[in-house]
């Protein structure tokens, strides 16, 4: 049961993402948009014009606003932390847009400040609540796929260089923390370990092959989950002209495609029964619903599914629960990124670090 409070929003970095949380908050029934902030106050000012939201000059001047209660964090990635410390200091809710930070060090001093200041948060992974994917998990608790064994997800997406070049934080070690795995990738890793779960070891390879960055644009990971179970990971954003992110499923029991937030196939044995020591080929599938990705284009990320998030994260906030996607949560995944470069680095298996480390 809901408290019937309304929260007022704020929202710092005014870039490429910042529109997409203003029309979510714009959606909720009890939050508001006061105030953004940005380095950049041509951008400030425009998004808050856009939106009938205040502008203010700096990240002190929004935080010091009595009337907001969450703020959203939409800042270059190696500045999350920074930010979010403030914001939690100055007792604001957070919603982090992902990743959590581009260090675990980074993230481990923000989980630290959240908990100090007894503030809640979570990080943008909006594709959990994507419909395909929540179908899917529904399957999994049913049992109706079996015992997990196996998954996949990848991300082959293409950004120009003009991409990179239109920011220069972009393609960054020092404030994007990576390449197409970090930025873009993460979105199915997220998936790929809320589903099959911990990982317990990471052999990887990544490479730069179309771009002058820093980082990678193509990233290829094997993972072996705590279960048993073992996936793989691509991620890339040098696949022309770009494709649709593809999460597959399988276990003892069947086999699911989610292909751009939509069950693209779903093989399952008790529907199916039994098809021979050979196996047989694909039934008829679902296409999977047509219409603009983010494999062309960011900005067509779909606004329902950030709109679910921050419902989801209100929630937690009136009843006292978690959300969806934690901390904790957002913390895992940037500690296994950061085993994949550590193995292509290094050129063997790495064990991801386990647990946030607090001080």
């Amino acid at each position: 049961m809901g408290t019937g409070r309304e929260y007022g929003w704020g929202i710092v970095g005014c870039g490429v993402i910042a529109p997409t949380h203003a029309r979510a908050v714009a959606a909720l029934p009890n939050a508001h948009l006061v105030a953004v902030t940005d380095v950049n106050q041509g951008k400030a000012k425009a998004l808050a014009d856009a939106h009938g939201a205040a502008w203010v000059a700096d990240l002190g001047a929004l935080l010091a606003r009595p009337d907001i209660d969450v703020v959203s964090v939409c800042v270059p990635s190696g500045l999350h932390a920074e930010v979010g410390v403030q914001a939690a200091q100055a007792g604001k809710h957070l919603v982090i847009e992902k990743p959590i930070d581009v260090t675990v060090a980074a993230a481990d001093r923000l989980l630290g400040a959240v908990t100090k200041a007894d503030v809640q948060l979570t990080v943008i992974s909006q594709h959990r609540f994507d419909a395909g994917v929540r179908r899917l998990r529904e399957l999994i608790q049913a049992g109706r796929l079996g015992r997990l064994t196996l998954g996949e997800a990848a991300v082959k997406w293409y950004r120009s260089q003009d991409y990179y070049d239109s920011g220069d934080w972009r393609g960054t070690w020092a404030l994007d923390g990576g390449g197409a795995l970090m930025n873009q990738g993460i979105h199915y890793l997220d998936l790929l370990c809320w589903i099959m779960g911990p990982v317990a070891e990471v052999t990887a390879l990544c490479a730069t092959q179309a771009h002058e960055i820093e980082v990678e644009d193509v990233a290829l990971a094997l993972l072996r989950f705590q279960s048993g179970a073992v996936g793989l990971v691509q991620a890339a954003t040098a696949v022309y002209p770009g494709f649709p992110e593809r999460l597959e499923i399988s276990g003892t029991a069947g086999t699911v495609v989610v292909e751009a937030g939509a069950i693209r196939s779903a093989e399952l044995a008790d529907e199916r029964g039994e098809v021979g020591a050979y196996g047989a080929a694909p039934g008829e599938s679902a296409a999977a619903t047509p219409g603009a990705t983010a494999a062309a284009d960011p900005a067509a990320l779909a606004d329902e599914a950030h709109r679910a998030q921050l419902a989801d994260f209100l929630t937690a906030l009136d009843c006292g629960g978690e959300p969806l996607v934690t901390g904790e949560q957002a913390w895992a995944n940037l500690a296994v990124i950061q085993a994949v470069y550590e193995s292509a680095r290094l050129g063997r298996p790495v064990t991801p670090r386990s647990t946030p480390r607090s001080d």
